[in-house]
């Protein structure tokens, strides 16, 4: 969800609650699969919430601060996001059987340069056309 296009009053509460929700789903997921599991938890699938909330933070006052932010770098850094949590509970799953797989490095490196990009694209937003004008009328 980019607050590019939304109504600025409106996108950052959007936002929240969406990422909100997520981290919700990552606790109610961990708890089910340790309830299945025989109550083994894993510390990756425990602690994968953290991933949309503070990233789900840093969104938002990124977009408070700066207003209109970029869909493209706003989708990198979603994705960033999705890939990280799910890159958590993939481990967490393996953790659990036992096992592990040279793979889910990959998750967290993926994960952690789309975020990472994502970011940058968002702070360092190229100027349009548009932009300029509102900028030297101030």
């Amino acid at each position: 969800m980019s607050i590019s296009g939304m109504n600025k009053n409106k996108a950052p509460l959007k936002t929240a609650v969406v990422y909100l929700l997520l981290c919700v789903l990552c606790v109610v997921v961990t708890n089910v699969y340790a309830l299945f599991g025989h109550g083994i938890r894993s510390d990756s699938m425990d602690w994968m919430f953290l991933y949309p909330l503070f990233g789900g933070v840093v969104f938002i006052a990124l977009g408070l601060v700066l207003g209109r932010l970029p869909r493209f770098a706003a989708n990198l850094y979603h994705a960033g996001l999705a890939a990280l949590t799910v890159g958590s509970l993939l481990r967490g799953i393996l953790e659990i059987a036992g096992t592990s797989s040279a793979y889910t490095k990959y998750f967290t490196l993926a994960g952690g340069l789309l975020t990472l990009f994502g970011a940058i694209g968002i702070v360092f937003k190229r100027r349009r056309k548009n932009d300029a004008a509102v900028i030297g009328g101030r």
